[in-house]
């Protein structure tokens, strides 16, 4: 492993990922690529620990759910970039990304994946706001008189 330390004090991580299986997992506007090897357990998002770019630990939790639930949380080092949307919808794609990259990696996990339904994207999104409306589906206040 090699260490370069950018000119803002934060330490850049570069890890070799040559051996590793690649997938994609999205939610809402949020879009993570993510590369699955052989490991210790060290994960990765955007070249920062995941425990310090997600602050809220029910974010840490859910962005590694798939390795936490087939007991794998010591044996893949994960790396992802992530970008778009929310914390939220990022850890989601996070955790869909790191889903199939599994089934690449332990095709016979699917079964206990697919259980969990982490193996399907997520398609809900922000419904869009309409014309004549206060948001999406409320309406402006009504004055009788």
């Amino acid at each position: 492993m090699e260490t370069q330390i950018n000119s803002s004090n934060q330490t850049k991580i570069k890890l070799n990922f040559k051996d590793s299986k690649y997938a994609t997992g999205r939610r809402k506007k949020s879009i993570a690529r993510v590369w699955l090897k052989k490991g210790s357990g060290i994960i990765h998002v955007n070249n920062i620990s995941a425990k310090d770019y997600f602050k809220k630990a029910n974010l840490q939790i859910s962005a590694i759910r798939p390795l936490s639930l087939t007991k794998r949380e010591a044996e893949y080092d994960v790396r992802c970039t992530v970008n778009g949307g929310g914390h939220t919808g990022q850890a989601g794609a996070i955790s869909l990304g790191i889903a199939r990259a599994l089934i690449n990696f332990e095709p016979e996990l699917k079964q206990t994946l697919k259980k969990e339904k982490l193996t399907t994207r997520d398609s809900r999104a922000v419904e869009r706001k309409k014309p004549g409306r206060r948001k999406a589906r409320r309406s402006f206040q009504f004055s009788k008189r």
